[in-house]
């Protein structure tokens, strides 16, 4: 597929920007500067479907968000001085302090070819090892346990193997939100093979409603549950002996060990929390069925004793020979969309470029093939130290590409101030304003989804291309193109002198097949000579690629590792459990994660109004039994509150919660929410052996947080955020903001009196013709501003925590005239006669609100498939389908008891 100037109304085959599945996605440019959009049919990632965020991404091209110019201080350059600046900066730092002192922090949302570029320049020429990725929070356990079985960073299976298998395991994952489209191909495979599907996590989640066994274990005992399944199998003569001989290496300590960590099924329940019978099933199911897929992903990775996990999983598949054929394996199931491509080029600390460490001859590869001056020698800091470093000041200069440590990073509040010590400090993005832009000097304008142009890799290997479809926004440029244009400025211009993402490309394919004689599997050497015609057009294709004709599906098939024996290695495991001691304190835990609709912190789902419908403010978790303790009830405001900061959002009570724990969402920042930056609450442990910071088990306390009123605003422009107004006496709890069809929304609480809300009513309706209900004796106020004829802005204030404007108040934004009647209705706090309101949105694709879907079910859809046939529910990506179960059974229960 040729590139496309953006002028063209011909449909790009391209790849969606989220998660690590990797979609294919159809984009049709709709000659306004956005995009039709689409599953690509013939995508084997997908096969035409996409998810939620997926779908809306023709909704994501919002130009007023995007930074549009270089700048410097807050002031529009030009890029000349812009990259001059940013050069000589970089040298005299590099000059006076070393080039240790310069750190590049990069993404997994980055393209293959800007990743290469970035390592290349900082690693090779610049001379800093202090690079690592965004990758590192979500992927980096999982790599370590790769390279420590197989001698290489390679997830073996493929998603064929989903499709083929007997079980499925889903291990720390909350598959039907993070993964989607997996976890529908998933439930393909149970509804038409019988696929049996074995959830563990301590939440019962939206995964757990497609789950044919739910465990749900204490936090941080997977480790004794996988060891206990490898004594299991030995006791139960259930191993492959003669794999384990010929192909593996360590098994008898790894199982020693395991026997006097794990041993019996009742001392794996005392430390799990699972019950025997609990256990017996799911190490029987395992174990008795030929074809086992274990998936696993955030719960297992960001954990201090995450590699660990890892390799406790591996150890299972390994003893049975369940791994690089049809339908069995361990599977990472990878969070960002070129999380793969980053580890590829070296985008993480503790390696370089093609799968390369640190060793002699590595790094004589990677020295003669770049022709670098100052190739590193060693290993840099990892994102946390990294951080930790800027903050000493050994790291004087940062340049962050293309994500947003200021939200995302553990003990972020300590990170941001660690920010604002440095002496130089450039963010390249495509937003004008997130967290972390506002601690930058320089802001460089990258390219967007849409406009970018190279390649990504997905959790199977699997090289997509992504093609431009649109005109670059303003003058922003490749982040390939920015990090060259600095290189030639630093005097190694010979070495950058790319002329378009297909240079790049064949550069890294070729040192990944350079003197490598079949000793290092990454290798996609056969791609090394496709001309521009070819790489335009490249189809997906998985690694290795050795030939141009051939690429391979499942890695290790012939039983050969990437290890020097040949031979993948058990590796022992020594501790159970990774739960942080408690304390008086802090006594709970707190677990982080993401919601179905919304991607790390927003910048770009928050900009799609659909995407907001189903969960449009920040939440905690609770039990119903924590939650009394502290007199929080659901819809309330909790706070929670650890060693690194604070956090105020609205309260679920649920008992899909373990009592003790807490879950929150990443989403939210600084811009849209009062007090909902989650990672400035996450502690600083890391796993000892990747790297990666545990999120999910920081203690944590819990407590209520009084508020009086509470209250929502709608209008059509951006509102203010409440805590930076000055209204005297008016004491702003809380507030969140959400975008909505042709408005936005605004959630707030009040600590204070009646009076207080009409201030704020006051100072937050605008100019224009203001009506008003105030009834100071119920703790009502409703009001609205109205400008020749159009209802522009609308508030409610009450006593009841849970008010929320229900769908019809939502839907008058989408007109400019309103009539008297609804005028009224707005005051009444009620739809006019005849409205319908079809309730909170369920399914975010079809926009099918919770009262339409009832009313389909008490109609008599009995099932999924009617419902979707009924009202469209559930017909797309799937995302809602548990909820729509969960709806059949209790309306089911509530009209007709007696079924």
């Amino acid at each position: 597929m040729a590139e496309q100037s953006g002028t063209s109304k011909i449909t790009v085959r391209t790849t969606c920007p989220y998660c690590g599945v990797g979609c294919g996605v159809n984009a049709k440019p709709d000659m306004r500067g956005g995009a039709e959009i689409s599953g690509d049919g013939d995508h084997p990632a997908n096969f035409g479907r996409l998810c939620s965020k997926g779908s809306a991404l023709g909704e994501t091209f919002e130009p007023s968000s995007r930074l549009l110019h270089p700048q410097i201080d807050g002031a529009n350059v030009s890029w000349d001085t812009a990259l001059d600046h940013v050069a000589s900066e970089l040298a005299r730092i590099r000059e006076t302090h070393g080039p240790e002192a310069i750190a590049f922090y990069l993404s997994g949302q980055l393209l293959t070819e800007d990743y290469y570029v970035a390592n290349k320049l900082a690693k090779g020429f610049i001379g800093t090892p202090n690079v690592d990725t965004n990758s590192r929070l979500c992927m980096a356990s999982s790599v370590a346990g790769h390279k420590r079985a197989f001698g290489a960073d390679v997830v073996p299976g493929c998603y064929e193997d989903l499709d083929q298998a007997d079980v499925v395991v889903l291990v720390g994952s909350n598959t039907a939100w993070c993964h989607p489209i997996l976890y529908q191909r998933i439930q393909k495979a149970r509804q038409n093979r019988g696929t049996k599907v074995i959830n563990i996590d301590p939440r019962r989640t939206a995964t757990s409603e497609g789950a044919d066994l739910q465990l749900s274990l204490l936090s941080g005992s997977d480790t004794c549950l996988w060891n206990g399944l490898l004594v299991w199998l030995a006791d139960h003569h259930l191993l492959d002996l003669e794999y384990i001989a010929i192909h593996t290496d360590g098994y008898e300590s790894a199982l020693a060990l395991a026997r006097e960590r794990a041993g019996t099924i009742s001392r794996v329940a005392l430390h799990t929390g699972l019950t025997p019978e609990e256990i017996r099933s799911f190490y029987q199911l395992w174990s008795s069925s030929e074809r086992v897929v274990s998936c696993y992903s955030q719960g297992v990775n960001q954990a201090i004793q995450g590699t660990d996990k890892v390799n406790a999983i591996i150890n299972c598949h390994l003893a049975t020979g369940r791994i690089s054929k049809p339908g069995c394996g361990p599977f990472s199931l990878t969070g960002q969309p070129n999380a793969m491509g980053g580890r590829e080029v070296g985008g993480l600390a503790n390696m370089l470029a093609a799968h390369m460490g640190f060793s002699h001859s590595e790094r004589d590869i990677v020295r003669r093939f770049w022709n670098a001056p100052n190739l590193v020698t060693g290993e840099g800091l990892k994102a946390v130290e990294m951080f930790d470093a800027i903050d000493s000041g050994k790291i004087k200069a940062l340049w962050v590409i293309g994500t947003n440590p200021a939200v995302s990073l553990p003990r972020a509040d300590a990170m941001r101030a660690a920010m604002a010590k440095l002496e130089f400090f450039a963010v390249s993005e495509v937003v004008a304003s997130n967290d972390t832009m506002r601690a930058a000097k320089v802001r460089l304008p990258a390219h967007g989804w849409g406009e970018k142009d190279g390649t990504v890799t997905n959790s199977e290997r699997r090289i997509s291309r992504q093609r431009k479809f649109l005109k670059p926004a303003g003058s922003s440029q490749p982040d390939w193109w920015i990090l060259s244009q600095v290189a030639k400025r630093l005097g190694w211009g010979g070495s950058f002198a790319y002329r378009k993402p297909g240079d790049i490309f064949r550069e890294h394919a070729a040192l990944s097949g350079f003197e490598n004689s079949g000793q290092r599997v990454f290798n996609i050497a056969g791609l090394a000579s496709v001309n521009d015609a070819a790489y335009d057009a490249l189809e997906p294709r998985q690694w290795p690629v050795t030939s141009i004709d051939r690429d391979t599906d499942r890695a290790f098939a012939d039983g050969r590792f990437a290890t020097p024996s040949g031979r993948a290695r058990f590796i022992a495991v020594a501790r159970m459990l990774d739960r942080p001691v408690s304390n008086d304190d802090r006594p709970m835990l707190l677990n982080t994660g993401r919601i179905r609709d919304q991607w790390h912190t927003m910048t770009r789902t928050g900009l799609v109004p659909r995407l907001a419908s189903h969960i449009s403010e920040p939440f905690v978790e609770i039990h119903p039994v924590d939650a009394a303790a502290v007199n929080i009830e659901d819809g309330a405001l909790a706070q929670i509150a650890t060693q690194h900061g604070v956090a105020i959002v609205r309260a679920r009570v649920t008992d899909a919660m373990a009592p003790g724990t807490l879950f929150a969402p990443i989403h939210w920042s600084d811009d849209n929410s009062s007090q909902a930056r989650i990672g400035a609450l996450v502690h600083s442990a890391v796993d000892a052996i990747s790297g990666q910071p545990d999120l999910k088990a920081t203690p944590a306390r819990l407590s209520a947080v009084e508020a009086n009123y509470f209250g929502f605003f709608l209008t059509r422009t951006n509102s203010m955020p409440l805590d930076s107004m000055s209204l005297e006496g008016a004491d702003v709890a809380y507030w969140s903001r959400a975008a909505i069809a042709n408005a936005s929304l605004t959630t707030f609480a009040v600590k204070g009196s009646f009076t207080d809300c009409t201030r704020i009513a006051d100072a937050i309706l605008g100019a224009g013709q203001q009506l008003s209900l105030v009834d100071d004796k119920t703790g009502i106020l409703r009001a609205a501003c109205v400008n020749d004829g159009s209802i522009d802005a609308v508030l409610f204030i009450s006593t009841a925590k849970d008010l929320q404007p229900t769908q019809w108040l939502k839907e008058l934004f989408s007109r400019q005239t309103h009539t008297e009647a609804e005028r009224r209705a707005v005051l009444a706090g009620r739809s006019p006669e005849g409205a319908v309101d079809h309730g909170p949105i369920v399914c975010v694709c079809h926009q099918v609100g919770v009262n339409r879907i009832v009313k389909t079910i008490s109609d008599g859809c009995r099932s999924t498939d009617e419902i979707g046939k009924a009202c469209a529910a559930g017909t797309n990506c799937g995302s809602c389908l548990p909820e729509l179960n969960r709806m059949i059974l209790s309306t089911k229960a509530r009209l007709f008891p007696a079924l």
